[in-house]
């Protein structure tokens, strides 16, 4: 049968092509995934990250308010809780842990960079590490708190279940998972579900309950992020987002006849082994 040159030529670009992919470095995940892995291992040099160049005090400031609230108010209060932040980045929460005394916190990342910018900035204990295999290494019931803040968003159901499943293996009896994620239903919800290339879902407080629910967790609940108050400023901007937000709220009452919308662009959830 006669081959025209067109389909020759296409054939051997399709041979050079599959050469090609098959020659490019594998990280683990397979050659498809390889972009993912670089977006993740440029966080910093990138800027999607940013180095303020100061003490770490000076770095964190703008976080401070909110940390310091997310755990005066959801941590427990026994200071000798083992917790263990999963996707810890350069160590926020670890920095203002143990500001506030807790001394068995841990962290672990995926990225070089942000963990080379957390030693930098000389927050302790933060380890290189995969999410999953973090887990897996860990001995059943060796938490009280597990941490997985702007985590869930970069993985798809399958690997968030399976991640989830860990999380509950090694959490105490108990013991509670604390996180953040997109909020699908959020007024700016899109801003933070494409704020990143590596998202790969957003999620709201039903889903999160879903999920939770699904693996056993118990207790499973959902927080708006409002602005803190923590002086004029913060006060003002609380005081523009409750006015602001009413009309929204009352719009959603009148199409569902509920309650207790969650409207910022991140959702805090916390559930319960």
């Amino acid at each position: 049968m006669r081959v025209f040159p067109y389909y020759r030529m296409r054939s051997r670009m399709l041979i050079i092509a599959e050469i090609r992919a098959d020659a490019m470095p594998y990280t683990g995940r397979g050659s498809m995934r390889d972009w993912k892995e670089a977006v993740y291992q440029s966080y910093v040099s990138s800027g999607h990250i940013r180095e303020s160049g100061g003490s770490a005090a000076e770095h964190f400031e703008p976080r401070r308010a909110y940390l310091e609230a997310l755990i005066r108010e959801h941590f427990p209060s026994d200071r000798d809780s083992r917790v263990l932040d999963i996707g810890c980045g350069h160590g926020a929460l670890l920095y203002f842990l143990h500001r506030a005394s807790y001394r068995n916190a841990r962290g672990v990342d995926g990225s070089k960079e942000q963990v080379e910018l957390a030693k930098r900035l000389g927050v302790p204990c933060v380890e290189l590490g995969r999410a999953l295999s973090s887990l897996q290494d860990c001995e059943p019931a060796s938490a009280e708190v597990i941490c997985l803040f702007d985590v869930l968003e970069h993985l798809d159901r399958q690997e968030a279940f399976e991640l989830l499943t860990e999380v509950r293996r090694v959490l105490s009896a108990n013991g509670v998972c604390i996180g953040h994620a997109p909020n699908a239903e959020g007024i700016f919800g899109a801003r933070i579900r494409y704020g990143d290339l590596t998202h790969e879902q957003a999620f709201t407080a039903s889903s999160i309950r879903q999920m939770f629910g699904s693996l056993q967790f118990s207790a499973v609940q959902c927080f708006e992020d409002k602005p803190i108050i923590h002086g004029a400023k913060s006060l003002l901007r609380r005081v523009i987002w409750e006015v602001g937000t009413t009309p929204i709220r009352i719009l959603n009452m009148a199409e569902t006849g509920a309650s207790g919308a969650i409207l910022s662009q991140n959702l805090l959830f916390k559930a319960r082994r």
